[in-house]
């Protein structure tokens, strides 16, 4: 592994285990020529999956990128950052143990979406809202309604985000 610091190839693992959900193994590692310290996560990868973009265009599915997309929706929820890395983990899961190589961004979407419903309804409009392309009010009001509906067993979140009160 090469030293993020100097660049030198000849870095030691001092310390290995594995994550909580036992999806990966976390490596502390130190450079001998800086004395640079730093953490590398080994994960098991099934295939290498590609995304077909809307355009046509295809490249490789890019976890940190998922992970960046997913922090801005999620950006100042209480939410463990645990409970973030077990559904992405499970979305790359779902994605491999589908048996093909090319994915459509679709439905990485609609993982995505599936996911965010049951983490966090804010973190799932903010992004439902620029997955969706939302382009008036209207579409959040669409959207909440259905969270709404869906949702009818647990809190109403759907007052409070969209009715306002009558100026009378």
């Amino acid at each position: 592994m090469r030293c993020p610091y100097c660049g030198s190839l000849d870095t030691q693992v001092k310390d290995s285990r594995p994550t909580e959900d036992a999806s990966a193994i976390r490596r502390r590692r130190v450079c001998p020529d800086c004395a640079g310290r730093f953490t590398t996560f080994e994960r098991v990868q099934l295939r290498e999956l590609t995304v077909i973009k809307k355009s046509g265009r295809r490249v490789p599915v890019d976890r940190d990128k998922l992970m960046q997309s997913l922090s801005i929706s999620l950006r100042k929820r209480p939410i463990d950052p645990e409970r973030v890395e077990r559904m992405v983990n499970g979305i790359v899961r779902r994605l491999e143990s589908h048996g093909e190589g090319d994915v459509h961004s679709v439905r990485i979407g609609e993982l995505v979406m599936e996911g965010l419903r049951a983490l966090d309804p804010i973190a799932y409009v903010r992004f439902a809202s620029v997955y969706k392309n939302f382009r008036e009010a209207g579409d959040f009001s669409t959207i909440l309604d259905e969270l709404a509906r869906s949702d009818s067993d647990g809190p109403d979140f759907t007052p409070s985000l969209h009715k306002l009160p009558d100026p009378a």
